[in-house]
């Protein structure tokens, strides 16, 4: 997983609230038994015409947008259904935060175990945040996780809770299994002590 500590990013606004995992990733593409290769389906219904052709009036088909690294929505992003397909889907876009007044439980913990930050800010700093990257050109904005903070060069500050495990997970560069190799060592010596004859094993006849 790739570290997170000061990310500057483009922003990019879809501001709609109850955007649920279904939207971010529509159910027919769950069918693949790989974990990679489901950015090209992220938001595909509303992305995509069926020929396979862009939607002009589709936020992330504008050219303003291009190569937007961090997603503004509405209140109750992620909503739904649990699939870890919808954090993978918005990294593999090429998304690093999704920032919103409030998340889906499950997909905001899934976000946190795969290297995706949702950023909860209160629907006012959100709402200034998004007509900025509707009305500025190349706007941008820096998150600090170490300080838990999101800044642009127009004055914005805010401050963001965030879970101090989680946190450390993020900065660190660690999953689930980041944390258990963190043991490495530890485990192989538990292993190599299971695996030796015991010295009260009992002698065949």
């Amino acid at each position: 997983m790739n570290k997170f500590t000061t990310f500057d990013g483009s922003v990019a606004p879809l501001f709609q609230t109850n955007i649920d995992t279904d939207q971010i990733i529509p159910k027919q593409f769950l069918t693949r038994i790989e974990r990679t290769g489901y950015g090209a389906f992220l938001f595909n219904d509303w992305r995509l015409n069926p020929d396979g052709s862009p939607k002009a009036d589709f936020v992330l088909n504008d050219a303003r947008y291009a190569g937007a690294s961090i997603l503004v929505a509405g209140a109750n992003f992620g909503c739904g259904s649990s699939r870890e397909h919808a954090p993978w889907s918005l990294l593999e876009f090429g998304f690093r935060a999704v920032i919103a007044p409030s998340f889906g439980d499950i997909f905001f913990n899934n976000s946190l175990k795969n290297g995706l930050v949702p950023v909860r800010l209160d629907d006012s700093i959100v709402e200034t945040i998004v007509e900025r990257a509707k009305t500025l050109d190349d706007y941008s904005l820096t998150i600090d996780l170490a300080n838990q903070t999101v800044t642009d060069r127009n004055g914005l500050a805010a401050t963001f809770e965030i879970d101090e495990f989680r946190r450390y997970c993020l900065i660190n560069g660690l999953d689930d299994i980041g944390l258990t190799l963190q043991n490495e060592q530890k485990i192989t010596e538990f292993e190599q002590r299971s695996s030796a004859p015991s010295r009260f094993a009992v002698a065949s006849p």
